[in-house]
């Protein structure tokens, strides 16, 4: 059967509205389209193919886990997911794991697990949930209204209740809002959807020490900044700050679903037999491939390649804005990056997007006034330099067109 980008218009519920080539083959770094036309990937997924395309040793676990289980119901357990779960737990604070398909699925599970957790401990009344404004935490309803960009949860009718919204590294005004009705908050350590925005260290202090004080639960969602991201394997190791509860997706599974949730042996004990479950939650294959994944992200050399590879990020970046004034700062953390517009070119996020689609560049955007960036982990130099030449391209003719 031949399709095409018109077929999708035919067959597609139109909540999205792809590009108009149609991608058919990866490797590495590079994509081809159904044309034959090669791109440079520097969107990965959005932050998922942490090992870029195929990569041969995912592709061989695949295969020999696909010749073994590919799933099982979670009457029983199984290998790959005891793993997994085993090297999550000796790799970061946490003691317990829950998996499931995605990072809204994981953070679903995670506020129920805060809310079951401060019943538990403390009763009824201990149920407000606070996140921050330009937030982004899933799909599903509870994630998308605990999000702080309400676009994402308005016209679909009554609200989950008892969330609350603040700014973003604003320490006085969340000081204001947590109280011992506070049985949980949730935030990014690097806003991704919300424009690659970075916390101040005081802040994240600031909010571990007041949910201390109030016996709020701490919840990471690290579903964007997490395996390897930042340089680190979870962002929250290079801040200082250890969450309650953490969630991981995306880059987990180098492109196969997957999600987690990660905590405490205590805390977890709120979620017992019944209160949660996933169909294909721990699945043999998913986990196999998130093990490997695991294996070659949490390296030395990886992770100090994750930021050598920044550094050549943004000097090549400053380069292209010297001749084409275009960005007022690159924030992000190591290869989660977003070129933040000047005051020019506010609202023309997706006309950089569009551009260096047509110079064969696969790139993000955050908002409409950051370009975002977040390739393989393992991206080539040689790719990094490529795909750069074709961003200079795509700006050029966007800040000329002006």
């Amino acid at each position: 059967m031949n399709v095409t980008r018109a077929t999708f218009d035919e067959v597609m519920v139109p909540n999205y509205n792809p590009a108009s080539m149609v991608p058919v083959r990866g490797e590495g770094s590079r994509v081809w389209d159904q044309d034959g036309a090669e791109y440079v990937d520097f969107a990965g997924g959005i932050a998922v193919n942490v090992l870029g395309h195929c990569h041969p040793e995912l592709v061989n676990t695949l295969e020999e886990q696909g010749r073994k289980l590919w799933h099982l119901s979670n009457v029983f357990t199984n290998e790959p997911a005891l793993r997994l779960a085993k090297k999550l737990t000796d790799a970061t604070f946490a003691d317990r794991v829950y998996f499931a398909n995605s990072g809204a699925e994981s953070n679903e599970a995670a506020l129920k697990l805060a809310r079951r957790y401060a019943l538990d401990k403390f009763g009824a009344e201990k149920n407000q949930i606070i996140a921050f404004n330009k937030g982004f935490h899933g799909r599903t309803f509870f994630t998308v209204t605990v999000g702080g960009q309400a676009a994402y949860s308005d016209g679909f009718g009554p609200k989950p209740g008892a969330i609350e919204h603040c700014d973003y590294n604003d320490l006085a005004a969340f000081e204001a809002l947590i109280s011992d009705k506070t049985c949980a908050v949730m935030m990014e350590p690097l806003q991704g959807e919300g424009g690659i925005i970075s916390p101040e260290p005081e802040f994240v202090k600031g909010v571990r020490e007041l949910c201390d004080k109030q016996n709020a639960l701490l919840i990471f969602d690290e579903v964007q900044s997490g395996v390897g991201r930042t340089g680190h394997l979870y962002a929250y190791m290079d801040l200082g700050v250890t969450p309650d509860i953490l969630t991981t997706a995306k880059a987990l599974g180098g492109g196969f679903p997957i999600g987690a949730m990660l905590t405490t042996k205590e805390i977890a004990e709120s979620l017992k037999p019944g209160t949660h479950g996933s169909t294909y939650g721990g699945n043999p294959l998913a986990c196999a491939v998130a093990e490997k994944v695991v294996d070659i992200v949490n390296d030395e050399a990886v992770l100090k390649g994750v930021l050598a590879k920044e550094e050549l990020f943004r000097s090549l970046l400053n380069d292209i804005n010297k001749k084409y004034p275009f960005f007022e700062e690159v924030r992000g953390k190591g290869l989660l990056l977003g070129c933040a517009l000047n005051e020019k070119f506010h609202g023309k996020a997706r006309d950089f997007l569009n551009a260096a689609t047509q110079e064969k560049l696969m790139c993000l955007v955050a908002g409409a006034n950051v370009v975002r960036f977040a390739p393989s982990l393992v991206i080539s130099e040689e790719d990094i330099r490529e795909g750069m030449a074709r961003f200079e391209r795509a700006v050029a003719a966007v800040v000329n067109a002006d």
